[in-house]
């Protein structure tokens, strides 16, 4: 993760009085909400859930345009929404990622004009952020970036309708700077149909089309075979079907160690992927059923619970041990670890809290980084109207 303490444009979100950031003579009128000056393309990438590859799929789509057109690429990200800190400094990591991978010379400021954290959030029910001056910044910072650009890849919220306390949720802003937008949905079950439909009535004329993505293996013919053509029927394109892949779904267990942190125990096996978590929690018996059930999952348990940590080196979908409590656990057990390539991860904190870090770990995918951008230009190139799309 890029440490932005280092940032020359290091700033704090718009919690202060807007008359001590904006001059009042030159603030933008809420109804100038459109006319944007900027000649670039415009493309918004929004999402229906977090965690749904959006930063992964505007990166990739902005490197091919710039590849295969020779275009000239401009990156945005109007709302900062994936912050570890509620205090205000930019610590989102996607503008940074897409800094370094495009090559931008850009202020964060710009590529980033709203920081929405939970104190920005706070301020702005209190009427302490004004939507028309924020509308303002968006559009001010978007027309410094599109300058002499031929497309502008503009990435969404955490979901497509963040933003609706200041007035600028992804359908305010694809309309703010006059963009089409690129859905990413989900699917898992043919409900999830309903939540695109949705999110279509809401975009209107400035949805360009819907991409699935992460789609698993046991709905992906389903998906192509009776969503897609019932969507299309309804006047809803759909751009791509993406199959999931395992590196773009989850976490290395290095990855989850170096964020977790703790005392590693057993080291063989570190490249294998977790993309869920089981919690050790009930008696070896109904544990030993329950693991033999999962794949790809880390076992989150006691230091101290023996049966549970056998019964999961027992079970072949079981990729890791994360043991709580700070409780060191038995020679047996490291060795048997040891000789099925299972790591084991001791920590302090407590199973609960544990869990919930590791959750967080998934959901903010932290191994995204230039690996997962080329996977998703393949994944693009391979299962997606690029055409259609640029």
């Amino acid at each position: 993760m890029t440490d932005t303490d280092t940032e020359p444009d290091e700033r704090t979100d718009a919690t202060a009085d807007p008359e001590s950031t904006s001059d009042p003579d030159t603030r933008t009128d809420s109804s100038a909400t459109t006319d944007v000056e900027a000649d670039a393309d415009a493309l918004l990438v929004a999402s229906l859930e977090e965690s749904t590859g959006k930063t992964a799929v505007t990166l990739a789509l902005a490197r091919l345009a710039r590849d295969r057109e020779d275009a000239d690429v401009g990156y945005m990200k109007p709302k900062g929404t994936r912050l570890e800190s509620n205090v205000g400094k930019t610590l989102d990591e996607d503008p940074m990622l897409a800094r370094d991978l495009l090559g931008l010379d850009a202020a964060m400021h710009d590529l980033e004009p709203i920081v929405y954290s939970p104190t920005f959030v706070e301020q702005a029910i209190r009427g302490r952020e004004r939507p028309a001056e924020l509308r303002g910044r968006v559009r001010e910072a978007y027309e410094t970036l599109a300058a002499d650009r031929d497309r502008m890849f503009v990435e969404g919220g955490g979901r497509i309708d963040v933003g609706g306390i200041i007035e600028l949720t992804d359908a305010d802003v694809a309309e703010l700077l006059e963009a089409r937008v690129l859905l990413i949905a989900p699917y898992e079950v043919p409900g999830d149909v309903d939540d695109v439909l949705a999110a279509a009535r809401k975009l209107g004329d400035r949805l360009d089309g819907v991409l699935f993505n992460d789609v698993a293996d046991a709905v992906y013919d389903e998906l192509e075979t009776d969503v897609v053509p019932f969507l299309e029927d309804r006047g809803v394109p759909v751009r791509g079907v993406l199959p999931s892949e395992r590196m773009l779904s989850g976490v290395t267990v290095a990855d989850l160690a170096d964020e977790l942190g703790g005392q590693l125990l057993v080291e063989e096996g570190l490249d294998s992927y977790v993309e869920r978590f089981s919690v050790g929690a009930m008696g070896a018996d109904s544990a030993l059923r329950h693991f033999r059930r999962t794949k790809n999952a880390a076992v989150i348990t006691g230091g101290d619970r023996a049966e549970i940590q056998s019964a999961a080196l027992e079970a072949p979908g079981v990729r890791c041990l994360i043991l709580t409590g700070g409780h060191r656990p038995s020679s047996a057990i490291v060795g048997r670890a040891a000789k099925k390539g299972v790591p084991i991860l001791s920590v302090r904190t407590d199973t609960l809290t544990t869990v919930d870090r590791a959750e967080d770990v998934v959901r903010s995918g932290r191994t995204q980084d230039e690996r997962t951008v080329d996977l998703m230009e393949s994944l693009l190139t391979d299962h997606s109207a690029l055409e259609e799309i640029l």
